[in-house]
């Protein structure tokens, strides 16, 4: 007689909230808004710092890389975040890094420190909120 073993469906665990985040910045660095846009959740909120040129905040991952990270890529040649320094609690990732990037319309280059605030759940990132020295930003973007 044969016996039927029953099969038993695993769920892979979710990946650690810094792998994820780690992953939003290589794909990001790459241009791969496919892979950026597979660390958010559907219902993500992203938000930019008040005095940044894209300020606001942005929901669904078609959104946050419409609105941020294809509007980089008209305004600055090289926009580059990277990231050095992250701070875990739980699903709480606080990223410090630096911005590169040359302004197309008046060619200077910014280099700046900022903070990032990501939230993850589920192996995926729900919140993001920016923390940047703005005028650094805006000085290079004005003649």
């Amino acid at each position: 007689m044969t016996e039927s073993i029953p099969s038993t469906t695993y769920a892979a665990p979710a990946a650690a909230p810094a792998d994820v985040v780690r992953r939003q910045y290589l794909a990001s660095a790459a241009g791969d808004l496919a892979a950026l846009r597979a660390t958010l959740a559907p219902d993500v909120e992203w938000t930019e710092m008040a005095g940044f040129p894209l300020a606001g905040t942005y929901r669904t991952p078609d959104g946050v890389t419409a609105h941020v990270m294809e509007r980089l890529g008209q305004d600055w040649d090289g926009w580059t975040a990277h990231d050095d320094t992250y701070v875990v609690d739980g699903e709480n990732v606080v990223v410090l890094a630096r911005y590169t990037a040359t302004n197309k319309a008046t060619g200077k280059p910014v280099d700046v420190r900022v903070a990032h605030h990501f939230v993850v759940r589920g192996g995926l990132i729900v919140r993001f909120e920016q923390f940047v020295d703005t005028a650094l930003v805006r000085e290079a973007m004005s003649d």
